[in-house]
């Protein structure tokens, strides 16, 4: 086509990642421009099907991140429509976003991940699975993480350095699900690994300048952490991370453009897999586009092959 594809790219929505991902649908539609495409953005709210109905694209880019455009609603909708649509199937986007599916699926296939605990906030309040608590240090031991089971960005992530610090960090978790995790604190470094068309990526390394982890403000607020791609890894260390990204990315049936965060357990020297993002950020600070720079691709070529990709899998 001549003059190029009109593409949709959704974006913003009402997730705690707003902001992200209007930053990220922006910087989209510009690099679809650039390349010869018809870009036209959609800020998702509940006019969408009409929306989408009026423009009638030939595909949709979906840059929508947090709950509705990673849990598979999204996807399942635009099926619906019949309108092929960038990134994941609506099955693999819903087994990602749920880090318990994620983890019990990483231990079936034997791929190294933190050990945890699932708690739901009606076993708690309902079946007094408050007494259960007890057992964490028993199992886990402390410190432990305590995080959503569903989200993204880190947000309602603490720590809990001994069992009176747990009721607390379960609160802060359940604000954001209604499933919990109780993860086991694995010293090490974190790194983040994108892969694109099944192949991973440069390996980045995340160093929070203040932070004591890698949070929602660390990652994207500039000057908040320090980056580093390729990470300062070893030929070995790095093809073990690189596999590892890639057999979890093909576990979990994610397609074209994904990334699996994951620490290198400093005990054993080992990956962990934390979890794996079916829509990640593509900001300026955000960690997939750091990587295909380093790879030598540069954001528009990653785009068109994106695009690709998604008209060839329609």
């Amino acid at each position: 086509m001549s003059d190029g594809l009109s593409v949709a790219v959704l974006k913003g929505g009402r997730s705690l990642e707003r902001q992200v991902s209007l930053a990220s649908g922006e910087r989209v539609e510009h690099s679809l421009a650039r390349i010869g495409h018809r870009p036209a953005g959609i800020d998702v709210g509940a006019d969408l099907v009409e929306r989408l109905a009026g423009l009638k694209p030939d595909l949709v880019f979906i840059a929508l991140h947090g709950r509705d455009g990673e849990d598979g609603s999204l996807q399942e909708l635009l099926e619906t429509l019949d309108l092929p649509y960038t990134g994941s199937e609506p099955a693999a986007c819903a087994r990602a976003w749920d880090k318990q599916v994620t983890k019990d699926l990483l231990d079936e296939a034997g791929i190294g991940t933190p050990r945890a605990l699932s708690f739901s906030e009606t076993a708690l309040r309902e079946f007094g699975g408050a007494q259960a608590l007890a057992r964490v240090d028993e199992k886990l031991g402390f410190p432990v993480v305590v995080k959503p089971c569903r989200q993204g960005s880190a947000l309602g992530v603490r720590f809990a350095s001994g069992p009176d610090e747990l009721p607390e960090a379960l609160l802060s978790a359940f604000s954001y699900c209604e499933r919990a995790l109780i993860e086991e604190f694995v010293p090490g470094r974190e790194l983040a690994v994108p892969v694109f068309g099944g192949e991973a990526l440069p390996v980045v390394e995340a160093r929070p300048t203040e932070d004591t982890f890698y949070d929602f403000d660390a990652r994207y607020t500039i000057g908040s952490a320090e980056l580093s791609c390729p990470a300062d890894l070893d030929e070995a260390t790095t093809a073990r991370v690189r596999e590892t990204a890639e057999r979890t990315v093909e576990l979990l049936g994610l397609r074209s453009f994904a990334r699996v965060d994951m620490l290198l357990d400093e005990r054993d020297g080992e990956p962990k897999v934390l979890e794996a993002d079916a829509v990640p950020g593509l900001t300026d600070t955000s960690l997939l586009p750091q990587s295909i720079e380093a790879a030598g691709i540069g954001f528009d070529e990653f785009v068109g092959r994106v695009v690709d990709a998604a008209l060839a899998t329609a």
